[in-house]
């Protein structure tokens, strides 16, 4: 299967002016905005996802747990033609299938409703062992997580059983911005690696970076990409 795309025209340096277009009472910027090269480099160059397959059963399927700032989010599928670039101005209205977090009912293309932190990884190992049990074995799954969300439990229950499973369909890529409350020793990649993660650090900033960590193989190991961008203030 291949991407799917509408092409809109629009492209990484349209990204900025479709935010701008989101305005409101949101106070989660920052969490938007450093999800926004992962995102892009994600959607334009790897996901084989587009309007044009987004129910098709072996479709990628990408699951943002960094829900609570959508906005890089909802302007990546914009300008991937997965709905109306007119829909953003609306961003957090009553009347607005935009809402400050996703939800998977209103918005074409989302896949989770999501912004409670710690679930999303979870839910990305019960998709990657739903698609193993159907013989799914193209369709790859990407979690978004950011650093703060390995301060939940529930994801250390979901990366010790990702590594003992061999989930390889599984990838995670954490937004590492320095928020997380206690941190580890040796850095995030180092609780992947030592639950049988593949995995690998770049600059969260850098697009060929991204793309070569994102396409590095891992066979019979889930993979994670730690993407460090600017410190949180």
């Amino acid at each position: 299967m291949t991407q799917a795309s509408a092409d809109t025209g629009l492209r990484y340096e349209d990204l900025d002016r479709l935010i701008a277009l989101m305005t409101g009472a949101e106070k989660h910027g920052p969490a938007a905005t450093s999800t926004l090269d992962v995102l892009w480099v994600l959607y334009d160059r790897v996901l084989r996802v587009g309007p044009g397959n987004a129910r098709d059963a072996g479709r990628d399927r990408f699951l943002l747990s960094k829900g609570h700032g959508p906005m890089a989010y909802y302007a990546v599928l914009a300008a991937k033609g997965f709905f109306p670039v007119d829909w953003l101005p609306g961003f957090g209205a009553y009347d607005s299938p935009l809402g400050h977090h996703p939800d998977r009912t209103l918005i074409p293309g989302v896949e989770i409703a999501s912004g409670s932190l710690g679930h999303g990884l979870p839910l990305g190992v019960g998709t990657a062992l739903g698609l193993r049990a159907q013989g799914l074995d193209e369709a790859a799954v990407w979690v978004l997580i950011g650093d703060a969300e390995l301060d939940e439990g529930s994801n250390h229950e979901a990366i010790a059983h990702a590594g003992s499973a061999g989930l390889e369909a599984l990838h995670t890529v954490v937004i590492d911005n320095d928020s997380a409350t206690h941190g580890w020793p040796g850095g995030i990649a180092s609780r992947f690696e030592a639950a049988g993660w593949s995995t690998v650090t770049v600059d969260g900033r850098d697009h060929a970076a991204l793309h070569a960590a994102f396409t590095t193989p891992h066979p019979g190991r889930p993979h994670a990409v730690v993407a460090r961008v600017e410190k949180k203030f």
